[in-house]
C-alpha cells in the first residue's frame, strides 16, 4: 500500500481570531443545570462559556455535564429525583473556574501547543478581557480539513 498525502499549509501564525468561533451560547452560575442539559440536547457543542454580568467566570463542559450526572444517576435512580437534582443545582456549583484563555491576537500555533501539553479542549478568546470566542480541537480540525492538510490519497 502506497500512502500519499497532499499538504497546503494552514498559516499556523495567523490570529486565532481567524478560526474561533464567534457565535456562543453562554449561561450565568444561577443557571440550573437542567438548563446546560436543554441546551447540549438542543445543539451540537460541548463547551459553555459561563459569564456573570457579562464577565467570564467559567465554563461548563459535556464532561462536566456528564460527570455531574453520574455522580447522580445508577440504574436505579428515579427520574423525578434526577430532574428535581437538574433544576436545584446551579451551573456555578458545576463550572470550571480555571479557565484556559487566549488573547484574541494570540496566533494558531500557541492554541496547538496548549491543546498538545493540557488535557482539555477548549479556550476561550478575549479581548479586553471581554468574551469574543471560543477555539476547540474542533476548529482546529475542521479549518485543517478545510485546508486539505488532512486529506490522503491511497492506492
Amino acid at each position: 500500500m502506497i500512502f500519499e498525502s497532499k499538504v497546503i499549509n494552514m498559516n499556523l501564525l495567523a490570529p486565532i481570531s481567524s478560526i474561533m468561533t464567534t457565535r456562543m451560547i453562554t449561561v450565568k452560575p444561577s443557571d440550573t443545570m437542567k438548563k446546560v442539559e436543554e441546551i447540549f440536547r438542543q445543539n451540537s457543542i460541548h463547551h459553555i462559556p459561563v459569564l456573570e454580568d457579562g464577565k467570564l467566570v467559567g465554563i461548563v463542559s459535556k464532561s462536566d455535564y456528564l460527570f455531574f450526572k453520574r455522580g447522580f444517576v445508577d440504574q436505579n435512580t428515579d427520574a423525578l429525583l434526577d430532574l428535581y437534582r437538574l433544576k436545584v443545582w446551579k451551573v456555578g456549583k458545576v463550572m470550571t473556574t480555571k479557565l484556559a484563555k487566549m488573547d484574541v491576537n494570540d496566533r494558531v500555533n500557541v492554541a496547538l501547543e496548549v491543546f498538545r501539553v493540557n488535557r482539555f479542549h477548549a479556550i476561550l478568546v478575549t479581548d479586553e478581557d471581554r468574551l469574543v470566542g471560543i477555539v476547540t480541537t474542533h476548529d482546529i480540525i475542521e479549518n485543517l480539513a478545510r485546508a486539505k492538510m488532512a486529506v490522503s490519497a491511497y492506492s
